[in-house]
């Protein structure tokens, strides 16, 4: 896999192309929500250089990866201001701040190594890639469509990034495939973290009284809905590539179904994989970890 980043500038996007009759409302919301979550890369920068302190090379890429971030967010706030006149992203990204708050002071990954760490990374890249692809298939505007096009294109690029990096630091490390599932699974729960949940109420609903799991169904509801089996199955290998697991055969299929089941559950409120997550814990932590661990048996 080899990383392309750095390829496009807020120039390159055909502003005067904007069309307001092709305007999705639905997908307004989703957009106001994501360009704080991706200007926000900023903080997590801080955290990463901590985390890869000594590591000089990988806190360049970083640094790099953090511009592109931002850039994302500048791009879709630029578009959502434009969709929605009376939006104001700056006003919004300081609520979103204000209530989200990122632990920047560690010296240490949350995920208990660096190889963990690259592993919820990749994640996280993932995640944003297989919903920009989403994203792009659904809109019809085609200065949101080329937005969304290029940054699945960057996102993809950062996967791949992170996913060298984890194989570098893995053979230092040598973090169990059971560790490595664990992180990946914990990460995918908190998708639906507070951090999501905030960039939606900041963006869409601030006249109200936060309130992180009504904003969490929100936002999933608002979001799910655009994803098609070719993203999930996009999604799921690319999973399976971070994790060194072959995606072509029974548990890849399963994996794909299960998750498909999943969202199409989800986006009609029902339970948050976080909410099933944490009732298995409470309840029966065995059968947690047994579907944590299965896939390395």
């Amino acid at each position: 896999m080899v990383s392309k980043m750095g390829t496009w500038t807020l120039g390159d996007i055909p502003w005067d192309h904007f069309d307001a009759l092709k305007v999705d409302p639905e997908l307004v919301p989703v957009v106001k929500a994501a360009s704080m979550v991706e200007y926000n890369a900023g903080h997590y920068r801080q955290y990463l250089n901590n985390v890869f302190y000594g590591d000089d090379k990988a806190c360049r890429a970083i640094d790099q990866w953090s511009i592109e971030e931002v850039q994302h967010g500048r791009a879709l706030s630029h578009w959502a201001e434009l969709a929605d006149p009376e939006f104001n992203f700056n006003r919004s990204f300081r609520r979103f701040v204000e209530n989200f708050n990122f632990p920047l002071e560690v010296t240490e990954s949350v995920r208990g190594s660096r190889t963990g760490e690259l592993v919820a990374r990749c994640m996280v890249e993932t995640g944003t890639s297989s919903f920009y692809s989403a994203l792009a298939d659904a809109t019809e505007e085609p200065v949101l469509k080329e937005i969304c096009l290029r940054i699945a294109e960057d996102e993809f690029a950062h996967y791949c990034l992170f996913h060298s990096y984890m194989r570098r630091y893995l053979n230092a490390e040598n973090l169990s495939l059971l560790k490595r599932i664990r992180v990946a699974f914990d990460r995918v729960v908190e998708t639906e973290d507070e951090e999501l949940a905030s960039a939606y109420w900041a963006a869409n609903r601030s006249d109200e009284h936060f309130d992180r799991r009504s904003n969490s169904v929100a936002y999933a509801q608002a979001t799910l809905k655009y994803y098609k089996p070719k993203h999930i199955a996009r999604g799921v290998e690319m999973i399976f590539g971070a994790l060194g697991l072959n995606p072509s055969g029974p548990l890849g299929w399963t994996a794909t179904h299960t998750v498909r089941a999943f969202i199409w559950y989800r986006s009609r409120l029902c339970p948050s994989l976080s909410v099933i997550s944490a009732n298995l814990e409470a309840k029966s932590p065995t059968l947690l970890n047994f579907m944590r661990g299965s896939a390395a048996r």
